[in-house]
């Protein structure tokens, strides 16, 4: 299994990257000998991840992209695996959601994987392998309070993902998600710091905890490596069985 795992040499960008899992990614990327580099806004936060090449950015603005690409393939070479991690969620109520939140969300969430994974893809299928692993969500498939304009970005993720598999992978390129239970993160903290309702969602796994950023290594891992060759448009689930439930 050692030769479908081995990433070294491999170069990865990584959106999201300066905290949560994005910052997971980054780290157990740059451990498996992957050049990696992370994009988020706070250069500082990146600035503190050992062994990555920090490229501060706001990913925001859809016409910046291709600058972006092109500067993410200057320090290593073009990237061959490509992690969505950033995102946003607004938890605006449906009824006060505004079309600025919905904007941002839908803008971050769904357009930017796409956008950005469509100015890099070129280079992927020139040398016939790429990795591109987005982040969906539990919202991918069900539907939480205040979470309507992240739920359509999240569930609009998943079929995207089988969308751009079904566009590129004939050229080597596997396109995957990852849908993440509760891990405490940024996004999440308005749930940890909700002691009961942390617990409640422990029990509602089939293992009876929470998510810990460890948890997400070995999909990640999978999805970025030879091993998945024959797997492609599919979303794991890493939810300690969550929606088995």
């Amino acid at each position: 299994m050692t030769q479908h795992t081995n990433l070294k040499g491999h170069v990865a960008l990584v959106t999201g990257a300066s905290s949560g899992l994005g910052r997971r990614a980054a780290e157990v990327l740059s451990q498996a000998g992957v050049n990696v580099v992370g994009v988020a806004r706070r250069a500082a936060a990146l600035e503190e991840i050992a062994q990555i090449h920090a490229l501060p950015w706001d990913l925001s603005d859809r016409n910046e992209l291709g600058a972006l690409a092109k500067a993410a393939s200057d320090p290593f070479g073009p990237p061959d695996i490509l992690v969505h991690a950033a995102g946003i969620n607004t938890r605006e109520p449906a009824d006060e959601l505004t079309p600025e939140g919905w904007d941002i969300t839908l803008e971050l969430n769904l357009a930017v994987p796409f956008f950005l994974s469509q100015h890099l893809v070129p280079s992927m299928k020139a040398k016939g392998w790429g990795r591109i692993v987005n982040f969906a969500s539990l919202q991918s498939s069900r539907a939480f309070p205040g979470g309507l304009s992240y739920g359509a970005s999240k569930g609009g993720l998943v079929q995207l993902t089988r969308a751009m598999a079904e566009a590129w992978s004939s050229s080597g390129v596997c396109v995957n998600a990852i849908g993440p239970g509760f891990f405490r993160t940024e996004l999440t903290a308005a749930v940890f710091d909700d002691p009961e309702r942390a617990a409640r969602n422990a029990a509602q796994t089939c293992v009876g905890r929470n998510g810990e950023p460890e948890d997400i290594d070995g999909p990640l891992m999978f999805f970025c490596s030879d091993a998945c060759a024959y797997v492609t448009g599919q979303v794991l689930m890493v939810d300690g069985g969550f929606t088995a439930k």
